[in-house]
């Protein structure tokens, strides 16, 4: 399959992992920083880890979070991940309240341990269950519940139409999303071995 992918980079995260996931399948993505390089691809993954309104900060400089906008509105596939999905909503309580690209609807708050029904510690980090909520495309072949890999302290609430999969860590919670032509997850498929690699096959073939 001949397509144009770029990896998003703005300064929040390693690249080379997600880069290396998509190189498995013959996919050679390129990493991007020029907002107007974006109309030229035909998929853009918005990767991420660390602080949301630095991210966002950056994205704003950068004149990215415009493109990323235009992207979005054009039907193309975007992927978001970790941080990355994140972005994808109205607000973040991360430091403050932190206004996203809000091209979903949904903010992103942190973990509640008075909800816990044992103690457990923030960040949530390691393995744990996907358990798969609506047939979207990126779980085509993937049984109803499977392991991925997690390294984060917030996480989305937003109305249950565009979640796909919940994880449970003290509660359940979206932990992937899709509206239309936007995907998003919050643990890293290119982390996650296998079964993570399976999503970015998916995502290849959208």
């Amino acid at each position: 399959m001949s397509q144009k992918i770029a990896i998003i980079d703005y300064k929040m995260g390693n690249l080379s992992s997600v880069k290396n996931a998509f190189l498995k399948f013959g996919i050679k993505p390129d990493i991007i920083k020029e907002s107007s390089a974006l109309k030229k691809y035909d998929k853009i993954i918005l990767p991420g880890v660390g602080a949301f309104a630095d991210a966002m900060v950056i994205l704003k400089k950068n004149g990215l979070d415009e493109a990323i906008l235009e992207f979005a509105k054009s039907g193309k596939p975007l992927f978001g991940i970790c941080l990355g999905m994140q972005l994808l909503f109205e607000k973040s309580e991360e430091f403050g309240s932190h206004n996203g690209l809000g091209i979903i609807s949904g903010d992103i708050k942190y973990f509640d341990s008075l909800k816990f029904t044992h103690r457990l510690k923030i960040p949530h980090m390691g393995w744990n269950k996907m358990f798969v909520q609506k047939k979207s495309p990126l779980f085509k072949g993937c049984k109803d519940s499977f392991y991925l890999y997690f390294v984060h302290s917030y996480h989305v609430v937003c109305e249950e139409k565009y979640i796909i999969g919940k994880t449970f860590y003290g509660y359940d919670f979206a932990s992937a999303v899709q509206k239309e032509n936007i995907f998003g997850f919050q643990p890293h498929p290119e982390k996650s071995h296998n079964n993570g690699l399976k999503i970015i096959e998916n995502f290849i073939n959208i």
